[in-house]
């Protein structure tokens, strides 16, 4: 990869003959975990400003419908968070010279308080091609990253490293976008009560993306608030801003535009007509007839590349990642490929048309949380690269984690087509369909009915489909050789573990942010480039010498920073976050607002208050409801925050049976941010420290 300064600029075909469509990457970190920015892509003509409101994709407007332009969204990372965009520069429009890719803060955060600043473009294989890092950073709170642009007949990539002071509202300007300081209100339209029927009103359409007409500039949408993002699936009135709304010059006088109605679920089921339980409502996608492992990978393969290709906002929600283009998709289930002597025959393969151009990836799937065999996967690369095809996409149970590849496989480097290795867990699967028909809306009511009989059959017991689902071999002996203090701090085996209780966490993320509409992500207190597998090291040695497996989450928009603790020698699992104080409040008065925010807290919630040296008070919510006073120091010392936490018994299984350990984390967690971080509201959590 070839590494740019401020102002350099470099040719993205003289770098890769990939380089058709690319992925562009923005991507910090924090000491604190907390925080965040958000991507958004201007399209800019000869002139230096956007042609129309079509022009300008943020977290409320992600995709162009033509496919030049998707927001991936946030992944993490071993320091931080990284924000992906999805460019295919065979479709962008001619009018368009420049794609200018920038990002911006809210709520008083400035860009000099996140750390290694960086944007790096890699072509369709996902190869990195160029990299820039941005090293002055301070009071701004939006940047220019850089900036694809046309140069004859190739683009170009321009490091350009420009911030505002004057936020997003300051960068939209100097594109041509005006700004409303009052915006108008309009009515939302209501909320869909419940999907209509298949074959009815709007299930003939063409489900696409996010329509750009009229969701780039809902100036409404744009205004952030911390701790929430608008939903694009039902508009709302905006609260009066706290920093002007960007909206195309174009719009002037017309008044705020809202997105194109999308259809979601209701998150209450209609009244059954069953006379009782066990009277089982037909389902599109039956499972009790499964006996077998390969019976449920035929039939889960089968399921999800069905609705891929008949839901496009899913189909394309999981394919854009691994560099397929915006097009007509069609799948296929057990194609048999010559391979010497033996054909093989994948589970699946995807085939995505644009432009008279074919994308096509060959599926490897595993349920029931079975392994991937590395000689199989090895044999469908061999396979792709013979016959041109873009990718390999394995499907299992388990959760990939950076550093550490799901199966070893070998590149010929000879070859000059280049195949990409993807892995994608089915709990991950389960996310986007629920972020889908809960939160973000699709293109009409068939698509959401097919959506929602794919999350019944993934979460059907007989599925086999059902995520991370085990702690692996080495977990019973290494917790039984914490319980009796002898595990070796160079045991392998503590490693195992605690890559497994990453995978874990990563789960749990994705559950968490599916029923919150947002994004949940680990937050990994580390340096930028850092060795993931020297992380996982020391934190087994950590792990034999105090016995606790430690990690900390944080929802997307917010800066609620939820640490997890389990506890192997006590067999407890602990959830806490840090609460700050207001400046200015009088201690007493603080303490009793934060008892009346936790009024529908659960009893047995631990309160601790937080002062400058040594501990303060603490007590149960229980004990501290008739009496908040007791939370205040002695002495008259003001408390600086406070310290929430639940703590809940460890299951003893390596599964997720009822009582195993995956599930007692997966609940602790729901618990707590349900029970405890939702009531919150205003008041803003901070990193709670571990143990």
């Amino acid at each position: 990869m070839r590494e740019i300064s401020k102002g350099a600029n470099v040719s993205l075909t003289a770098l890769s003959e990939d380089a058709g469509a690319v992925v562009v990457s923005l991507s910090w970190s924090s000491v604190s975990g907390a925080g965040d920015a958000d991507v958004s892509v201007l399209l800019v003509d000869a002139d230096g400003k956007v042609r129309s409101e079509n022009d300008f994709y943020f977290y409320n407007n992600p995709a162009a419908a033509d496919g030049s332009v998707q927001l991936l969204g946030k992944t993490p990372t071993g320091s931080g968070d990284e924000d992906r965009i999805s460019v295919d520069l065979t479709a962008v429009p001619a009018g368009v010279e420049r794609i200018v890719v920038a990002a911006s803060q809210y709520g008083g955060a400035r860009f000099g308080d996140l750390d290694d600043l960086r944007m790096t473009v890699a072509d369709r294989s996902g190869e990195p091609l160029v990299g820039f890092s941005i090293h002055d950073a301070g009071v701004e709170t939006a940047f220019i990253f850089g900036e694809l642009y046309r140069r004859g007949e190739e683009w170009k990539f321009r490091a350009v490293g420009q911030g505002y002071e004057t936020g997003l509202a300051g960068l939209a300007t100097d594109f041509g976008i005006a700004v409303h300081d009052e915006p108008e209100s309009e009515e939302p339209e209501p909320e869909s009560e419940e999907p209509e029927e298949p074959g009815q009103g709007e299930a003939g359409e063409e489900g696409g993306e996010t329509g750009g007409a009229g969701a780039a500039a809902d100036a409404t949408a744009m205004e952030k608030t911390p701790g929430a993002r608008p939903e694009p699936a039902a508009p709302a009135p905006a609260p009066a801003p706290a920093e002007a709304a960007p909206v195309p010059a174009q719009t002037r006088g017309r008044g705020p535009r809202t997105t194109k109605k999308k259809v979601t679920l209701p998150k209450l089921a209609k009244s059954s007509l069953a006379e009782n339980d066990s009277w089982r409502p037909a389902r599109l996608f039956p499972v009790p007839t499964l006996k077998s492992d390969k019976e449920r990978e035929v039939r889960a393969t089968s399921v999800l590349l069905s609705v891929m290709a008949q839901v496009p906002e899913f189909g394309r929600r999981l394919t854009a990642a691994f560099g397929a283009p915006a097009g007509r998709m069609q799948t296929f289930t057990e194609v048999s490929l010559p391979h010497g002597e033996t054909p093989r025959r994948p589970d699946g393969v995807i085939r995505v048309e644009r432009a008279g151009k074919l994308w096509t990836a060959l599926v490897e799937t595993k349920t029931n949380g079975n392994p991937l065999r590395p000689e199989q996967v090895q044999q469908y690369m061999d396979i792709a690269a013979r016959r041109g095809y873009e990718a390999v996409i394995t499907l299992s149970n388990d959760v990939a984690l950076e550093g550490a590849p799901m199966v070893d496989v070998k590149i010929d480097g000879r070859r000059k087509h280049k195949v990409s290795l993807w892995h994608l867990s089915w709990a991950e699967v389960a996310h986007q369909a629920q972020m889908l028909i809960r939160h973000e809306g699709v293109g009409n009511a068939a698509h959401a009915w097919l959506l929602q009989e794919l999350l019944e059959y993934l979460r059907h017991e007989q599925s086999g489909c059902h995520g991370f689902q085990n702690m692996g071999a080495a977990w019973v002996p290494v917790r039984k050789g914490i319980e009796d203090e002898t595990l070796a701090c160079d045991d392998p085996r503590a490693v195992e573990v605690v890559e497994s209780w990453e995978r874990l966490i990563r789960q749990v993320c994705l559950r968490l942010g599916g029923e919150l509409g947002q994004k949940a992500l680990p937050v990994q207190r580390v340096r930028r480039g850092s060795d993931p597998q020297a992380r996982r090291t020391a934190a087994a040695q950590k792990l034999c010498l105090d016995g606790r497996l430690t990690a900390e989450l944080r929802v997307d928009g917010t800066s609620s920073v939820i640490a997890v603790t389990a506890d192997l020698r006590t067999g407890k699992v602990r959830t806490c976050v840090d609460v700050p104080a207001p400046a200015g409040s009088y201690p007493l008065t603080t303490v009793k607002r934060l008892v009346r925010l936790l009024a529908e807290a659960p009893a047995d919630l631990h309160v601790e208050s937080l002062v400058e040296a040594g501990n303060g008070p603490r007590g149960t919510l229980e004990r501290l409801r008739p009496e908040p006073g007791d939370l205040l120091p002695r002495g008259g010392a003001a408390p600086t925050g406070f310290r929430l936490s639940l703590i809940k018994g460890m299951g003893n299984t390596r599964g997720n049976t009822e009582s195993g350990f995956i599930r007692s984390v997966d609940e602790a967690v729901d618990r707590f941010y349900q029970g405890v971080v939702a009531h919150l509201g205003p008041v803003e959590a901070r990193a709670g420290r571990r143990g």
